[in-house]
């Protein structure tokens, strides 16, 4: 399959906790738009109904069983059960740390939500997830040549 040369790559989770799916699915797109399409520009962003997952702790509550694993990695040639990790933070700091996907939150929304005290405190947020403002987000989303919402 052929598709547009992409060179930033803009995805949306506006969804918590409460729709586990999409919090899996967007790592899933963010791993393969890096590693198997070589998009060099991917960010993951957190909106307002999505910054929940910021919280320190969320991610790795949203695990990957076994059958999980094997479904997942027989989708997928050279990799195997065992090189996937064990929940979702630990997705997070792989797609961050080998691949160079940037992961942020809207950080007005946590000062809403009530988890942190300005748009500056970090105290209650992965330490891999970047609080953005405002005026970043805006122009985060005008720049992307494709935005995904999950």
């Amino acid at each position: 399959m052929k598709i547009k040369k992409i060179e930033k790559l803009l995805v949306i989770v506006n969804s918590g906790m409460d729709k586990p799916y999409n919090q899996y699915a967007s790592y899933a797109v963010a791993f393969v738009a890096k590693k198997i399409h070589n998009i060099p520009d991917v960010m993951i962003f957190y909106g307002p109904q999505g910054t929940e997952m910021a919280k320190k702790g969320n991610l790795a509550k949203l695990t990957f069983p076994e059958d999980v694993k094997k479904l997942i990695a027989g989708q997928f040639e050279g990799l195997n059960p065992e090189d996937l990790p064990d929940n979702l933070e630990q997705m997070a700091r792989f797609v961050k740390d080998s691949l160079g996907v940037k992961i942020g939150s809207c950080a007005t929304f946590h000062v809403v939500g009530g988890f942190a005290t300005s748009v500056e405190d970090t105290t209650n947020i992965e330490d891999f997830i970047m609080p953005v403002k405002i005026p970043d987000a805006v122009e985060g989303a005008l720049s992307a040549d494709k935005i995904l919402y999950f």
